[in-house]
């Protein structure tokens, strides 16, 4: 019925559009090769090797921290830890018993490491353990292959060479928090990661940015399990798949004396307090210690539960910086500033005198000298030398409140000081103003007297305490406390070296700034000064003693032995100084919490610092000093037996009586 013919010409339609068909799928998957193997040939290629391969952080080593004089104060040492990456964690119950008995840990401790970062990607690796000895690293390194997803990865640690003599001013590093995350990563403007190890107080917080450098990478080719198998250099296959090699930190030279640092830490032995020195030219800090501290390297290298428990249960909340975190008030050593303010507004002068009877008058109240029968007549060189109270409290009736609060302010209380170190209290100088805000209610005339004795709401921190003398022994100039001298490179090529920086400046009548310092010149320098014990040898220390009231007294506690006192009662030791007196290149402040008194508990440390200065700076004033003290001392021992033997002539002189016979 139908010819061949036919049959043929009705399939050859279908044959070409079959045809047609298979050369076009032929074609598309020509294309599609084409594609791959050619244009994005390269590109998928390093993407096939990068699964063979597993991408291992380098570390940046962070910057070191070196003395004014170069002395390394803080450098990194490794540190290893044991890990698990969970996306190659296999035969898990198994592992992990075998992990804690090579850690000295329970699987179920393992467990909840693992648990807690569960949020976590599975590629990165989870710390099971800090810190680990050697002998683990070779057990685990050995015992690879029956572990697969465990490794060790080394971190960078900090060592810290003083340890606890510069916790608080150095600060620590620990490794960054969830919860710090994107607190931080606003702040800095900086891509943190969970792991990251940031610094987390004084000046490794502080100056973060700049130590911290910049993390490389590298990878490592590893099997199905996560095993490390070699480095990319072993195999020409992974040609084109590069590492980043990390980039150091910035290395930071600090203005403090190592030296000194040392002594005011030691002199602060079985002290609760601190002590702050600085340059009074420049503003740069020497010495810096709070007491008691810590040891920065245990955060740095995973802190212990029982060293941690340690710390949070200290009831004198060792990691406090005392320094520039606490305030007090400033006592006695207040007194200069009162001082000042009285001589410029002319309310006293040179030959302006008060009597002391051990008390003043103020209406119903009466305000109690701290020498309970008094000092006589007193001038403005004998309130300071004897730290009469009765002398300022005549003041505190003349001068106002708001008048004193502007000289206290330009010699830097009041404010932050702006020192690069974390968390500062402004402390405070009471005005009007302050007090109709806080109470609403307005200021009186006995709570200034109250305030000239640097008592009652004048608040300082011992840093604002040493700059206000610095002001006084430099002629009336603050500058910004400093901690870094210069900041360079590791080819020791210097990025920034800061200038000293004046934030105020009072000026001062050279009749006034004479007197003070006569009058702390005679503190440390005259046998009747508060300080004349703590004098030393050759170090021509000028200064103020005081004391810090805890809480308000009766006249009866008030004369109390401070020492019969509960603890918590006493009061604090005050001291403020500058050296050397005729040239001072040094201010101090010390405060001892508890201590009773400037002259019993403060002063002796002060000595220390200023001795250690000198002895280093200014060894040829301090011998020429010693020498003048000394022929000082001859001269009183020759008076004294002078006297002595003059006395002796008028006693074994026989006087003749009426009657007698010569």
């Amino acid at each position: 019925m139908f010819s061949e013919d036919n049959v043929v010409r009705s399939h050859k339609g279908r044959a070409e559009t079959l045809g047609n068909f298979i050369v076009l799928f032929f074609a598309i998957i020509f294309a599609r090769l084409w594609y791959l193997q050619i244009y994005k040939g390269d590109e998928l290629h390093r993407y096939s090797m990068e699964n063979r391969l597993r991408k291992e952080v380098l570390l940046a080593p962070r910057g070191m921290i070196y003395s004014r004089n170069n002395q390394l104060l803080v450098h990194n040492i490794p540190r290893f830890d044991a890990v698990i990456v969970p996306q190659y964690l296999s035969g898990r119950k198994q592992v992990l018993e075998k992990l804690g008995q090579v850690l000295d840990l329970t699987s179920e401790d393992i467990d909840k490491t693992l648990k807690k970062n569960l949020r976590q990607p599975r590629y990165q690796p989870v710390i099971i353990k800090k810190n680990i000895s050697r002998r683990e690293v070779a057990v685990i390194e050995t015992e690879n292959s029956k572990m697969p997803g465990v490794s060790v990865m080394t971190f960078i640690s900090r060592e810290y060479q003083d340890k606890e003599v510069g916790g608080h001013i150095l600060g620590y590093i620990s490794e960054i928090s969830q919860s710090q995350l994107p607190k931080l990563r606003e702040r800095d403007n900086y891509d943190y990661k969970l792991g990251d190890f940031i610094g987390q107080a004084g000046l490794e917080e502080e100056r973060d940015l700049e130590l911290r450098g910049e993390d490389g990478h590298e990878f490592i080719e590893v099997d199905a399990l996560g095993r490390r198998k070699r480095y990319l250099g072993a195999n020409k296959l992974f040609e084109g798949i590069e590492g980043k090699a990390p980039v150091p930190g910035d290395n930071i030279r600090l203005t403090i004396d190592r030296d000194m640092q040392q002594a005011a830490y030691k002199a602060l032995e079985g002290k609760v307090g601190s002590a702050v020195a600085i340059d009074v030219k420049t503003g740069e800090v020497m010495a810096m210690v709070s007491h008691p501290s810590f040891d920065p390297g245990q955060f740095s290298r995973g802190i212990s539960s029982a060293y941690w428990s340690d710390l949070s249960n200290d009831e004198r909340n060792p990691m406090r910086d005392r320094t520039v975190q606490e305030h007090y008030s400033p006592g006695s050593t207040f007194k200069a500033i009162t001082a000042i303010a009285a001589l410029e507004e002319g309310i006293v002068d040179a030959k302006t005198e008060v009597n002391c009877p051990g008390y003043f008058q103020l209406g119903r109240r009466r305000f109690h000298c701290w020498k309970q029968y008094g000092h006589g007549k007193v001038n403005l060189i004998k309130s300071l030398r004897e730290s009469c109270d009765v002398y300022y409290y005549k003041i505190g009736t003349q001068i106002d409140i708001d008048t004193l609060a502007k000289y206290a302010k330009a010699l830097g209380f009041g404010n932050k000081s702006g020192i690069s170190l974390p968390r500062e209290t402004p402390g405070l100088i009471p005005t009007k103003e302050w007090k109709k805000k806080l109470r609403g209610t307005e200021w009186q005339k006995g709570e200034t007297l109250s305030c000239v004795i640097g008592q009652s709401f004048v608040l300082s921190t011992p840093l604002q305490l040493a700059m206000a003398y610095a002001g006084i022994a430099n002629g009336g100039k603050i500058f910004r406390p400093r901690l870094v001298k210069e900041v360079f490179s590791n080819s020791g090529k210097v990025i920034r070296s800061p200038e000293p920086e004046l934030i105020s400046e009072i000026k001062l009548k050279p009749e006034t700034l004479a007197l003070v310092r006569e009058g702390l010149k005679q503190v440390v320098n005259n046998p009747k000064g508060t300080s004349w014990w703590n004098r030393g040898q050759g170090i021509a220390m000028s200064g103020k003693t005081g004391t810090s009231q805890v809480i308000s007294m009766s006249a009866e506690k008030l004369f109390m032995k401070c020492q019969d006192k509960e603890y918590r009662f006493r009061h604090h030791g005050v001291f403020a100084a500058y050296a050397p007196y005729d040239d001072p290149r040094i201010a101090v402040s010390v405060i001892v919490e508890h201590g009773c008194s400037g002259s019993g508990a403060a002063a002796p440390v002060a000595k220390e610092i200023v001795t250690a200065f000198m002895k280093k700076y200014e060894p040829e004033k301090m011998a020429r000093n010693i020498e003048v003290q000394r022929q000082e001392y001859l001269r009183i021992l020759r008076e004294r037996k002078r006297i002595e033997a003059q006395a002796a002539d008028e006693e074994n002189r026989v006087e003749p009586t009426e009657g007698s016979e010569e």
